[in-house]
């Protein structure tokens, strides 16, 4: 297995314990994250979709994907697009400053 799929597989397993408070399920069995990329250098990026266009729990929910991320001590920066949502490009404003 590589690095960056090694780097991946432990960014899922973290993302796992992210839990929709609307669902009480894992965005992971969700699937509300995508096209996640890990560069050799640490650079992470993906997409994260939340469930609906106007979902309540958007920012809490991507505020808390990019903090596990940026806990893991390889990580040097963290990239998040966010698709389907009314509010997209604010809160990829926040996330991404």
């Amino acid at each position: 297995m590589s690095y960056s799929e090694d780097r991946k597989k432990e960014i899922d397993r973290v993302l796992y314990n992210v839990i929709d408070p609307e669902t009480g399920l894992s965005i992971m069995r969700m699937d509300l994250i995508r096209q996640l990329q890990v560069s050799d250098a640490g650079r992470v990026s993906l997409v994260f979709r939340p469930s609906s266009p106007v979902c309540p729990m958007a920012y809490a929910l991507a505020s808390s994907i990019k903090s596990k991320i940026r806990d893991l001590d390889w990580v040097a920066s963290v990239s998040i697009k966010v698709e389907n949502f009314n509010r997209s490009e604010h809160l990829e404003g926040l996330l991404n400053d």
